[in-house]
């Protein structure tokens, strides 16, 4: 059972970064595994550093469209960092920025904090609980 997943999982990395057939290659510039997978890096380089998690106060000043957009983004980020922390994990590794997942957590939690204020002080009622199923949605 383990070698088979073991397996699956070079594999689907093997995927990601080979090169997309010609006849996809002018479809699609990059192959869509790609984003869930950090680009290598030199092992020699220093170790990169990463940026802090937002503050309410500054996602405060942000629109619902941006809040929106950077959701999506942590998202994206946060599914990119469990893949390759599991895909450690799997062969024994150490996953080298550990410190990176809760920074994308409290981020989240935060923007649902945001949009959880901004429901609750908008004076419809029809409107605010239709804006709390959309936060409890995320």
């Amino acid at each position: 059972m383990f070698l088979s997943r073991f397996v699956g999982r070079t594999a689907l990395l093997a995927a990601a970064k080979s090169e997309s057939s010609s006849a996809f290659s002018a479809a699609a510039a990059s192959n869509p595994l790609e984003q869930f997978f950090e680009a290598d890096r030199n092992p020699d380089d220093q170790k990169p550093v990463y940026g802090r998690s937002w503050k309410a106060s500054e996602l405060r000043l942000r629109s619902w469209d941006d809040l929106h957009k950077l959701w999506y983004v942590l998202l994206k980020e946060k599914n990119m960092l469990m893949t390759q922390r599991q895909m450690l994990q799997a062969q024994n590794l150490r996953f080298s920025n550990p410190e990176r997942i809760p920074k994308v957590r409290k981020s989240m939690c935060r923007i649902k904090q945001v949009l959880t204020e901004r429901a609750i002080e908008d004076p419809d009622p029809r409107r605010t609980a239709e804006m709390k199923r959309m936060i409890n949605a995320l």
